[in-house]
């Protein structure tokens, strides 16, 4: 059993660039309000949240990386340490 992630997106302040996508097509999808919607994610308040393992990693972590506003969060669950 490898490490897991906590994956935060603030779909809320999401402006639609669509780098997530085109990074992370199992992970993201675009909605017809023009935001990105995190497959499989469940709404904590206004964030929605994923837990991933180390073989999503990469895609999730160009993802959050590309993100222009910075609305993609990875967090190792094991030290609680904010990756991206």
């Amino acid at each position: 059993m490898g490490k897991k992630y906590l994956i935060k997106y603030e779909r809320d302040k999401c402006i639609g660039a669509g780098v997530c996508v085109v990074m992370d097509d199992k992970s993201f999808e675009m909605n017809t309000d023009g935001k990105a919607d995190l497959k499989g994610g469940n709404k904590a308040d206004a964030v929605y949240e994923k837990e991933i393992d180390e073989a999503e990693l990469d895609d999730m972590m160009k993802a959050a990386e590309g993100c222009p506003v910075r609305v993609i969060h990875v967090i190792d669950k094991e030290s609680g340490k904010q990756l991206v």
